[in-house]
């Protein structure tokens, strides 16, 4: 963990800090609280933190609308408990990450005011601004993510400012040298500090089109099949001219001779029309970020086929740059309730688990997870997402992959706090309880210990090449190999036996998870089960 490439092929577990554990029972996850979890994070095997913003923020977006990026968010703890937390991560050799958000701030930062004060003052042109059309109306038809216009009218400037995401969400100006140096004089704050690397937000969105041309809607044929048109009509348009512009590639460069100079690392979370390609250009090089985090394995059920599509469509354009897979994050619906919630098998999500750590690249594991947790029924009452409110009830927002930990059965709120959670911890997660969990050698999260103990161990399924061999709906199976050591990887997720085209005899250093059996040049793995063997 000490080299310089110790991401590569690391396991980062995702921490959203007001859902994890409860230090100060104000009913809000906190710094002491997630210190208190340290053993039980070392206790999974993965080799890094990343936490949800921790920054102070007014939370009109969960800490995504930073107002301080030098500062700890009150709800959190103090610079003081952070530094403690941190400690306690590095002493048990963990490397953190911390949520940076570059593309924007809070409308609350002091650069904002400065800049949205007048037309000349030294920050005017640190975040994006535009004159209207001359009707009034915005300078084009861009749209944010989260509903409505990309543009905002500002009644002191006489101009609209832009942002991808809430109104009090302004973007930050790239186009402008002084900005870019101010942030990255932010994000090096928290290297002196002593983070290990960030996770970047919607790195995509920090450039666009400097003539503000319109963006091309999406041919309507082409709407009917995907969910998320007539819910939201950010997906109506093709995003040429918003997001993603070539020039970020020369701030991305600045970034990573950042990081370098702390030897730490970063993965950026990239959500575009073609995340993919962005993924493979912006890690390209080994001069831009290190690792790319994309929704292709969030926003669908990931099936095998599903699964096997993607990965080689990446691999088809990566070349030297690198992916960092998750199943589920707070922003999707967990990835239990993707395969049908808890009706669904404890064995097929320790199959998820043990395909998402064997494909190649790093991995993301949101907390619950290693649980198998569904996604909570938050009722309208109780929403905190304003991209719930907004989209109810045909999109219920984020809020129900965001509830509470469920620590301990027996207690209040699951053992998450002695006050009222912020977000309702639900009794669909109280037999998932740790507690119960940890004293079941069977149980989904002590088949993610024993797997991902037994990964350390294999050089092959963290940095080695991947080469599929078949899948369908329910079956995988592909090769990992690295130097001298070579793997055969065999996934069932299916409620029936599935045979495989393999005649060559397991070796003694492998893993299983169920049954399986070799005979006439077939090897039948029982339902629900897995089997990777050195070879």
């Amino acid at each position: 963990m000490n080299n310089k490439n110790w991401w590569k092929g690391a396991v980062i577990y995702q921490i959203y800090p007001s859902s994890f554990a409860d230090g100060n029972n104000d009913g809000i996850g906190d710094f002491k609280g997630i210190a208190s979890k340290m053993d039980y994070i070392k206790s999974l095997g993965v080799d890094a933190v990343w936490t949800s913003p921790i920054c102070k923020s007014p939370m009109k977006d969960f800490g995504y609308d930073v107002s301080d990026y030098c500062d700890t968010n009150e709800r959190f703890g103090t610079l003081d408990e952070f530094d403690q937390m941190l400690k306690e991560a590095h002493d048990r050799g963990l490397k953190f990450f911390i949520d940076f958000v570059p593309s924007h701030t809070s409308d609350q930062h002091a650069w904002f005011t400065e800049s949205r004060s007048s037309k000349t003052n030294p920050k005017a042109d640190w975040y994006v601004w535009a004159d209207p059309k001359p009707d009034g109306t915005a300078p084009n038809n861009w749209l944010s993510v989260f509903g409505g216009s990309a543009w905002q009218w500002d009644s002191t400037r006489c101009q609209y400012y832009m942002h991808n995401f809430l109104k009090e969400q302004p973007d930050i100006n790239w186009q402008n040298p002084e900005a870019v140096e101010a942030v990255l004089g932010e994000m090096e704050f928290w290297l002196k500090r002593g983070v290990d690397g960030f996770r970047y937000d919607v790195i995509a969105h920090c450039m666009h089109d400097t003539e503000l041309r319109d963006n091309p809607a999406i041919d309507v044929s082409n709407r009917a099949n995907d969910a998320k048109f007539g819910k939201n009509p950010f997906f109506y348009q093709h995003h040429y001219y918003n997001i993603v512009w070539p020039q970020m590639i020369d701030n991305l460069k600045k970034i990573r001779a950042l990081l370098d100079k702390y030897d730490a690392a970063c993965v950026g979370e990239v959500a575009t029309d073609h995340s993919l390609d962005t993924l493979a250009i912006y890690t390209k090089g080994q001069d831009k970020i290190h690792m790319g985090y994309t929704f292709n394995l969030l926003d669908a059920t990931p099936t095998p086929l599903h699964i096997r599509t993607v990965v080689q469509d990446l691999e088809s354009k990566v070349e030297d740059g690198w992916a960092c897979w998750s199943l589920s994050n707070h922003d999707v619906l967990r990835l239990r309730s993707r395969f049908g919630g808890l009706a669904t098998p404890d064995d097929v999500v320790k199959v998820l688990n043990a395909i998402l750590l064997s494909i190649r690249g790093s991995v993301c594991v949101y907390q619950g997870d290693e649980l198998g947790l569904p996604e909570a029924d938050v009722p309208f009452e109780r929403l905190q997402d304003p991209y719930g409110i907004e989209f109810w009830p045909e999109f219920k927002g984020r809020d129900g992959c965001r509830t509470p930990m469920p620590w301990n059965s027996s207690k209040p709120n699951n053992g998450f706090s002695k006050t009222e959670p912020w977000l309702p911890a639900v009794k669909e997660h109280t037999a998932l309880s740790v507690d119960i969990q940890d004293k079941d050698k069977n149980s989904i999260l002590n088949s993610f210990r024993s797997f991902t103990s037994w990964r350390k161990l294999h050089k092959a399924l963290i940095k080695g090449s991947i080469s599929f061999i078949e899948a369908d709906e329910e079956i995988m199976s592909f090769y990992r190999e690295y130097e001298d050591e070579k793997l055969i990887c065999f996934f069932n997720i299916s409620a029936n036996k599935r045979d495989f085209n393999y005649n060559n005899p397991f070796g003694e250093d492998k893993f299983v998870s169920g049954g399986y059996k070799q005979a006439n040049n077939k090897l039948t793995l029982d339902p629900y089960s897995f089997v990777i063997s050195k070879i």
